[in-house]
């Protein structure tokens, strides 16, 4: 992560990655939140702990990066609106283009198809939205090792009454 952040960045990012740590298989991972400019969030993970049988990338490990990273994009940007809600994946298209013989970074970005803002108005207007992001693992060189198209549904929550 940059130094430059705001404190409210910076303390978004810790929780974050505190949320991360208290998932028995994303801390597995041994991922860090690499990257965060407020439109999109990248995550990294050592290949060490990823690898497979041929010496490159685990696909499940790379499916699960991006997967997390998105879902961390989302929750960062209902957090930022001032909301309290659960993110669930409510589906994923994933393309393995290479094989990645390098240490993992996930990318996701919301799909150029739709914004933030009418995201966080369907959610305060109704209680529930959905977001589609764009997540991609690039190759050292250049290129795209895996890609991801990831539909995520945010829902309220519901503050629970005295009783």
């Amino acid at each position: 992560m940059t130094d430059d952040r705001s404190p409210a960045d910076a303390d978004a990012l810790r929780r974050l990655e505190a949320h991360y740590a208290g998932m028995p298989p994303a801390a597995a991972m041994d991922l860090r939140v690499r990257d965060w400019d407020g439109e999109r969030l990248a995550l990294a993970a050592p290949l060490s702990v990823h690898v497979n049988d041929k010496g490159c990338a685990f696909g499940g490990s790379l499916a699960s990066l991006m997967t997390l990273a998105a879902w961390g994009l989302v929750t960062l940007q209902v957090e930022a609106a001032g909301l309290d809600a659960d993110v669930f994946v409510a589906d994923s298209e994933v393309r393995y283009r290479a094989p990645l013989f390098a240490d993992l970074v996930a990318e996701a970005r919301l799909d150029d198809d739709a914004s933030w803002q009418s995201f966080i108005a369907t959610l305060r207007a109704r209680g529930r939205a959905r977001a589609t992001v764009q997540a991609t693992v690039p190759l050292p060189e250049g290129g795209v090792a895996t890609q991801g198209r990831l539909r995520y549904a945010a829902i309220l929550r519901t503050p629970s009454l005295p009783g």
